[in-house]
């Protein structure tokens, strides 16, 4: 890997942007840059590699304040391995609860589309027939039969009537 990259580089290569790069670099995510003669910010490997991790640890919802702390213990060289060890195994396990939220979400979305096919599966073809909808009555049509994902009881749905003065005397 190429050392020595600007700023512009850099951001082209992470995604970021030059004023993110920036930013990390004023609140201690990234240690001080070395710069060019000219005052122009060079970036290294070892930079490179320290902005993959943290871009990771963002990519699995590690908050600033978090990836701070880790950045301060790792500027602590080998003394804070354990520390570091131990946040990253508490990250890790959130990151796992919420991989498993997610993995049941989706079971849940997967089983309502199978259901949803089921239902279309059952109804007749527009080929010939009519949609169910337009054989309805008017009437009937105003108010809809309860699916699966309506209540029954449409009275639940009504808005209670506004409390007035005279109600709370």
């Amino acid at each position: 890997m190429e050392s020595n990259l600007s700023i512009t580089e850099v951001a082209r290569r992470t995604g970021l942007t030059a004023h993110t790069l920036r930013y990390y670099e004023r609140i201690g995510l990234i240690a001080a840059v070395s710069r060019a003669p000219g005052g122009q910010r060079r970036y290294a490997a070892a930079d490179m590699e320290w902005l993959a991790f943290l871009l990771r640890l963002r990519e699995t919802g590690m908050p600033i304040q978090g990836m701070q702390a880790f950045a301060g213990l790792r500027s602590q060289g080998d003394a804070s391995i354990g520390e570091r060890r131990a946040m990253l195994e508490s990250h890790l396990a959130e990151v796992r609860s919420k991989v498993e939220a997610l993995q049941q979400s989706m079971q849940a979305l997967a089983h309502k589309i199978e259901h949803y096919r089921g239902i279309e599966a059952r109804r007749p073809s527009s080929s010939g027939n009519a949609p169910a909808s337009t054989k309805r009555k008017k009437h009937a049509a105003a108010t809809p039969a309860p699916s699966d994902d309506q209540p029954s009881d449409r009275r639940a749905l009504r808005a209670r009537p506004r409390e007035t003065a005279a109600d709370r005397r």
